[in-house]
């Protein structure tokens, strides 16, 4: 297999895309919205990505809750973003916690279902006074101690459901006055500033298996490249200053705040240190050239990757429709889409 993911066109694979799947092997495939309909056509397009690349590949999801849910009505709940488990939080932080958790073990049962075992959350970034919306009430708050908490709250609700947790994005997207997705970030904080907010959020989460790289620049630590392709913020930053040790995967390689081909991309980001280089938008042009960047998975990476996957465990059992109901009563004083189903 080569160290890249890869996403697909639409609901269906084209035949292109499974000898695309076949020949090139990517680690994993990752789901949008493009790709769903309803539950069985979505258990079906990832049963035959499964069978192109022949094997238990991981399949990964952006299921947050809030504006980012790609599994939604009205085949699935809707689930509150991070900032109503941070208001429960506030009130009283075991109550918030366990919520926190319980969402989180939901959201794990609805993707369990269809084949889904990787989502791409908890974030662990802090927001500042001024940045841009794109994170906005998609965090856990804005301080990384309540963030952290929260953070692992909700990882091991999706891990008590059977499915991977990528915490995001490292080293923090938080103060980003930008979003990555249309062009790139700066950011001009000092380094003490950075250590004592940012980086701070994921050090109590480098036990987490997976994790994901922010398209920024941080000035203070490197003055031209971004995370995801910084040798200086992979090497010093995330694997020493924070401690991150598990499977690092870039953020999305077609967004806009990167610049150079798709080779390129690919080729720097794994330069600086990513294990896994992601690529979302399922353009088949696009998908070669990631592919042709991306090496066989070997070495470290691979490592990180095998014991990454290891991680997956049976979910515990749970009592889907009580549990829905108390999740309800739980958000209602919270979150408003709730108190119609409490």
């Amino acid at each position: 297999m080569r160290a890249f993911i890869t996403g697909v066109s639409g609901p269906a694979l084209t035949a292109a895309e499974r000898e695309f799947l076949h020949d090139a092997q990517p680690w994993g495939l990752i789901i949008f919205k493009r790709n769903v309909t309803e539950p069985a056509a979505l258990r079906a397009l990832i049963n035959d990505a499964r069978s192109a690349l022949g094997r238990q590949a991981p399949v990964l999801v952006d299921q947050e809750g809030g504006r980012v849910q790609r599994l939604g009505p009205p085949h699935w709940p809707k689930y509150p973003p991070a900032a109503a488990y941070a208001r429960l939080y506030d009130e009283n932080p075991m109550k918030g916690l366990a919520a926190t958790r319980l969402g989180a073990r939901l959201i794990a049962a609805d993707l369990a279902a269809v084949g889904i075992d990787v989502d791409c959350m908890p974030l662990a970034d802090v927001p500042v006074a001024g940045a841009d919306a794109v994170i906005g009430d998609r965090a856990f708050g804005d301080r990384p101690d309540k963030v952290a908490a929260l953070a692992a709250a909700f990882a091991e609700g999706l891990q008590d459901g059977g499915v991977l947790p990528v915490v995001k994005h490292l080293p923090g997207h938080g103060r980003a006055t930008a979003d990555s997705h249309q062009k790139l970030p700066v950011v001009t904080a000092t380094k003490a500033a950075l250590e004592t907010t940012d980086f701070a959020a994921f050090r109590p989460l480098t036990g987490l298996p997976l994790a994901m790289t922010a398209h920024v620049v941080f000035t203070a630590l490197d003055q031209m490249a971004p995370a995801t392709t910084s040798v200086v913020i992979v090497h010093d930053v995330i694997r020493g200053l924070i401690g991150y040790q598990g499977l690092l995967m870039s953020d999305d390689l077609s967004m806009g705040a990167l610049s150079g081909s798709l080779g390129e991309r690919t080729t720097a980001a794994l330069a600086a240190g990513c294990d896994i280089a992601l690529h979302c938008n399922g353009r088949m042009s696009e998908m070669r050239a990631v592919a042709e960047a991306a090496p066989v998975l070997a070495g470290e990476a691979a490592r990180r990757a095998d014991a990454a996957l290891a991680r997956r465990k049976p979910a515990t059992g749970i009592d889907l429709a009580a549990s829905q109901a108390e999740f309800a009563r739980r958000l209602s004083a919270v979150w408003e889409p709730a108190r119609g189903l409490a």
